[in-house]
């Protein structure tokens, strides 16, 4: 099993968009129980507070935590990185730099590099943008949207490469 955890800094809009776009990716490629995909925050802030509602909107204008396929959006609350999450997870994903610093900070370091930004999987270093001071939910989207597919497909090679 493949296990993904996402970061951002609230854990209320991007990771957990990120969570549940790949969720919904996997289930629509019949490879859901190949995956075990999480998401936390770099900060206190947001603790126990589920998805912000505009990511939540942006999420089921695409068909994504509506009730037909809720993939636990509803129940989703934010919760922060702990050291021990290390250990936990195959692949620990932050949406900018600033999340990977302070998730190298919680985490005591990257020794066996699990630790990467979500847009590198696309061949382009970049930053997924903070919907919460743009506002720009759907161009977030978007850019999750090309990250999970590169994402995706570079784990599933490197499982396949594994498996030889």
């Amino acid at each position: 099993m493949i296990r993904i955890l996402f970061v951002c800094w609230g854990n209320i809009c991007r990771s957990p968009m990120a969570e549940f776009v790949l969720k919904d990716m996997v289930v629509k490629r019949g490879v859901a129980d190949e995956f075990y995909i999480e998401s936390a925050a770099t900060s206190t802030e947001e603790i126990g507070n589920g998805v912000y509602p505009p990511a939540k909107a942006e999420l089921a204008r695409h068909g994504i935590g509506v009730p037909e396929n809720e993939l636990g959006v509803g129940s989703k609350r934010a919760r922060q990185l702990r050291r021990d999450d290390y250990d936990k997870w195959d692949y620990i994903i932050g949406m900018e730099g600033l999340n990977m610093r302070y998730m190298r900070k919680i985490l005591g370091g990257d020794p066996e590099g699990k630790i990467r930004l979500l847009m590198d999987f696309t061949g382009r270093s970049e930053d997924i943008d903070d919907p919460w001071y743009t506002g720009d939910f759907g161009g977030v989207y978007r850019q999750i949207v090309r990250g999970c597919e590169a994402l995706i497909e570079g784990v599933s090679d490197n499982e396949s490469k594994d498996n030889y």
